[in-house]
């Protein structure tokens, strides 16, 4: 993970760039069309070269913008998602960071607290008109100790995908819209020879859709302490629905992180599995290796806080080494217009902006029900320690899933640890 890359280099990166964090403040970033925009503006970025994503940004949205901006040039660098961890690092380390960066979001909270970014909040003058725009569930994993340090770019989320067929052989005539009904289809699946529901892992990306709809949290709004959020009550009860289909034979062991089973796509197209939590990749997936399968899709099964799922995309990040700031940020508000939102949309990328829900379904229909699930979506605890704390709830989940220790103990022992890796980036 670039998580603990970066935090390894923190003193060397923090030395490197320090002529950012603590001096006199640049000027404001200047407003659409305020000014002649010239120079170059180079963008690291991880599109897919495998799909038409580079193609797209290279020949449509990059053009587009030199046009409005004729004495301005994108360079654009593509490289390889796990080699830009390490080029950011190094980056970082040398004070050589690009102009702009589309870094995941379990990135910006870490590059911030590096003191490489630009407070865009304070220094981008439309920046509120711009961010009033996107999902809030997305904005917010560009905030850090109270300042926005990115836009969101793309984004994602996972719900409810389902075999009706399944549910048919067992009698079950629709998917469980909550909590309470997954874990009450598992007997009848059980005896037909298929699991209620399947995911890969333990960690926060699949549980935190039954913590939060349950009412429980990991941490306090400011991503400062655990304890008494990670083991309050809403939040055991939330993991006791995860163990409970676990222990009873609903959920199957891929859970455990062990090898021998069959996939979440394979297990959902086979028939093995009811339901799965995953997102919109999987429809071209799923299209080319079971053209014949119908996946079906709803809302993750609610809690009594509602149905919440948590998001996933990329952010947009403007470096305080970037020494053409001005090009860069009209380069930034360009990739979150309609034009260029839409474009991606076309290749798989998913709008950050609200207001195209209502266009999305002519480019790919089943972009529908994650675009309303995204309404209420929330981000992983945005926090340098996440990382850290993401393998220690996993851990402890597993334990309780085996019997180990009960889901109170786990989680509170999960919280313990979690609190002096949150400490150190307080206040």
């Amino acid at each position: 993970m670039v998580a603990a890359a970066i935090l390894a280099m923190g003193a060397l990166a923090l030395t490197a760039c320090s002529s950012g964090a603590g001096s006199v403040k640049d000027a404001p970033l200047a407003s659409a069309g305020a000014k002649k925009l010239s120079g170059t503006v180079t963008f690291w970025h991880a599109y897919s070269a495998d799909s038409p994503e580079v193609s797209t940004l290279e020949k449509t949205i990059i053009p587009g913008f030199e046009k409005l901006h004729p004495g301005v040039t994108v360079k654009d660098v593509a490289v390889p998602y796990d080699d830009l961890h390490q080029k950011l690092v190094t980056a970082v380390a040398g004070d050589q960071l690009p102009d702009l960066v589309r870094a995941d979001i379990a990135w910006v909270p870490e590059l911030a607290n590096l003191g490489v970014l630009e407070q865009l909040d304070t220094d981008m003058p439309d920046f509120t008109k711009l961010s009033q725009g996107t999902y809030p569930g997305s904005l917010a994993t560009n905030k850090w100790k109270g300042h926005y340090y990115g836009l969101p770019l793309d984004t994602n989320t996972r719900v409810e995908l389902y075999n009706q067929q399944t549910l048919d052989k067992a009698g079950i005539s629709s998917a469980p819209k909550t909590l309470d009904e997954l874990v009450a289809d598992g007997p009848k699946l059980k005896a037909a020879g298929s699991y209620a529901f399947a995911d890969n892992g333990a960690g926060g990306w699949n549980v935190l859709p039954f913590i939060w709809s349950q009412g429980g949290d990991i941490t306090n709004p400011d991503y400062t302490k655990a304890s008494g959020y990670m083991d309050s009550d809403a939040t055991v009860k939330a993991v006791q629905y995860f163990v409970d289909l676990y222990k009873k034979g609903y959920l199957p062991n891929i859970v455990m992180g062990g090898t021998g089973g069959l996939s979440t796509s394979d297990g959902l197209a086979k028939g093995n599995y009811a339901t799965i939590l995953d997102g919109p990749w999987m429809y071209p997936i799923f299209q080319s290796q079971y053209p014949n399968f119908k996946l079906q899709a709803a809302q993750v099964p609610s809690g009594s806080a509602g149905s919440i799922s948590v998001v996933g995309g990329e952010d947009v990040v403007l470096t305080k080494s970037s020494k053409n700031k001005d090009a860069a940020a009209e380069f930034m508000r360009y990739l979150l217009s309609p034009d260029a939102q839409l474009a991606m949309a076309k290749v798989g990328q998913m709008p950050v902006l609200s207001d195209l829900d209502s266009q999305l379904t002519s480019i790919n229909a089943y972009y529908a029900p994650f675009a309303t699930q995204l309404k209420t979506a929330k981000p992983r605890p945005v926090t340098p320690a996440w990382s850290q704390i993401d393998t220690i709830l996993q851990d402890e989940i597993r334990s309780a899933m085996k019997g180990d220790k009960t889901v109170k103990q786990a989680l509170t022992e999960a919280a313990q640890k979690s609190d002096p890796l949150l400490a150190k980036y307080a206040g």
